[in-house]
């Protein structure tokens, strides 16, 4: 049966609001009245007062780790945060901040929100919130959320340290709904290629993409790279609608099968995407989990688009919600999905070792495996095909048509100290805090490229930085990582000024991914049938 994506997405949401048994009403009784007696007991005759609320709190993880390493429990006030991103919106101040030098230093006002509206500014430090001091090691950017988040039209008092005052100015601010993008950035590299950074899929993901692919392409574009690095999933539904975008009718996007009938599905190409032409590479890594590897299986098995990168996480249990009295929640593992060729890409588990299965990117590190793609032992037992007959595993991941290793061109013991120490980013902001006048003056990050300080100086002057942060030059390893250096400086203090729009299209100009697959595009790689690994 052929469904259409959007009638399954309607029936994964009624899945996760619908609950259901799974064992028989006998059993859960059973097993109720022998929990209940425990913990009457100890509530009743256990030699020191307990809270029986909090030890239920803390037991059901401890149950749950002998399941798979997906099912997972959240509490209430933890359902919600977890929630809100994928949601696409929360109740906050409006701004983006970063921990520097034991400070929240406020990086980037959102337009329109609500600190914009009182004045507060890229470059501020907040010391103190609701009266309370909030500086010092002991902060956590956590702690700092809750307590700038919170219910719309709730107040939220903050206190600023500007350099442009002696005192500290103090804000009272009214928390909105602040809308969280899940798309990244999206521009064109060349004239032909649109590039989108897809972060998640959230609730608002298909229409941020939809309208960044629409935008490209009345800018010129004809081929597209959708980069899924780093994007550990999200909705499935939000995938499927985004696959569909790329295919032609009657094909299949992604199955599930479960223990029990009511649990199988199949999801088929309705025929209705913007972009079944166009040529496509979908860039991925070892970060990129479950709704990635839906939306890049989909592209692989149906010889629909190239992949490039590395091997993806390799997830490939579908969870349900199941809200329960209290308004916390259980994330049952119910199904596993595969790709159209039959894959079932979960890597490998064991109950009750949560530890080994957390290692596992370590180990694939250890192993050589992000350096060489011989490194990767297939089974040769989970061998599938794709429409044109292509060979692909199953087993753990998706493995990239061009495997790119990662990059440790630059990477000296120099940049590696540079980097533990954070002074790439913390000299990125105080080069704008010095600045900001003249970066605001800028129409974009472009007239900085061409105007800004040339290589010599912003080394010069960065090499100085890090010596008085306590990492001493040593100019031999800074020239060897001089490129390195020097871009993402400029992409980090673009990111400041113009946010990751502005990130993207420098940091990109040294990626080894990005750069791998506009050589595939310009060789019509994914063209299909497609040509040979590079």
């Amino acid at each position: 049966m052929m469904w259409m994506p959007i009638i399954i997405a309607v029936a994964v949401v009624a899945g996760i609001v619908i609950g259901r048994h799974f064992a028989s009403p006998e059993v859960v009784a059973n097993n109720d009245r022998k929990l209940n007696s425990i913990l009457n007991l100890i509530a009743n005759d256990y030699v020191d007062t307990t809270n029986i609320d909090e030890l239920v709190e803390m037991s059901i993880p401890h149950i749950l780790a002998n399941l798979d390493p997906h099912t997972s429990y959240f509490s209430a006030a933890d359902l919600r945060a977890a929630n809100e991103d994928l949601q696409g919106s929360f109740s906050g101040i409006g701004l983006s901040f970063t921990m520097m030098n034991d400070t929240i230093s406020v990086i980037e006002i959102i337009s329109g929100g609500p600190a914009e509206k009182v004045g507060i500014m890229a470059g501020d430090r907040i010391v103190t919130i609701d009266d309370s001091t909030f500086v010092g090691a002991s902060i956590t950017s956590n702690e700092v959320m809750k307590h700038l988040r919170g219910p719309r039209g709730s107040t939220v008092k903050v206190g600023i340290k500007r350099e442009t005052s002696d005192k500290i100015l103090p804000f009272t601010i009214v928390r909105d709904n602040i809308t969280v993008e899940s798309v990244d950035a999206y521009y064109m590299i060349d004239n032909t290629t649109g590039y989108v950074k897809v972060n998640q899929f959230g609730s608002r993901t298909y229409n941020e993409f939809i309208t960044a692919l629409m935008i490209l392409r009345a800018h010129g574009a004809k081929r597209y790279i959708v980069d899924l690095r780093g994007n550990g999933g999200g909705y499935m539904e939000i995938a499927i609608l985004m696959a569909n975008e790329f295919l032609k009718s009657d094909l299949l996007i992604v199955q599930t099968k479960g223990r029990y009938k009511r649990d199988e599905s199949q999801v088929w190409s309705d025929g209705t995407g913007s972009f079944s032409d166009a040529e496509l590479v979908v860039l991925i890594d070892e970060y990129s989990a479950s709704a990635s590897e839906i939306f890049a299986g989909a592209m692989q098995d149906n010889d629909r688009g190239l992949i490039v990168g590395c091997r993806s996480f390799g997830k490939g249990l579908v969870q349900n919600q199941f809200i329960l009295a209290d308004s916390s929640a259980l994330r049952l593992t119910i199904a596993r999905y595969y790709t159209p060729s039959g894959r079932c890409i979960q890597k490998d588990y064991k109950g009750g070792h949560q530890a080994d299965y957390e290692r596992e990117l370590y180990d694939r590190y250890l192993r050589g495996e992000l350096d060489s793609r011989d490194s990767i032992k297939f089974d040769a037992s989970k061998i599938f095909h794709t429409t044109t007959g292509r060979e692909v595993y199953g087993g753990g991941g998706i493995m990239p048509d061009i495997f790119v290793p990662r990059d440790t061109v630059g990477v000296t013991g120099y940049y590696i100290d540079v980097v533990n120490h954070g002074l790439l980013a913390k000299y990125a902001f105080d080069y704008v805090d010095k600045h900001r006048a003249q970066l605001n003056a800028m129409t974009d990050y472009k007239q900085f490229l061409r105007t800004g300080p040339n290589d010599q100086t912003l080394i010069e002057d960065f090499a100085a930085y890090a010596g008085n942060a306590g990492v001493p030059p040593r100019w031999y390893y800074i020239n060897k990582s001089r490129s390195l250096i020097t871009n993402m400086l400029r992409a980090l203090i673009a990111r400041d000024v113009w946010g990751n729009s502005a990130f993207y299209p420098i940091y990109n100009r040294n990626d080894k991914t990005v750069q791998a697959a506009l050589r595939a595009l310009n060789k019509h790689q994914a063209s299909f049938p497609i040509m040979p690994d590079e």
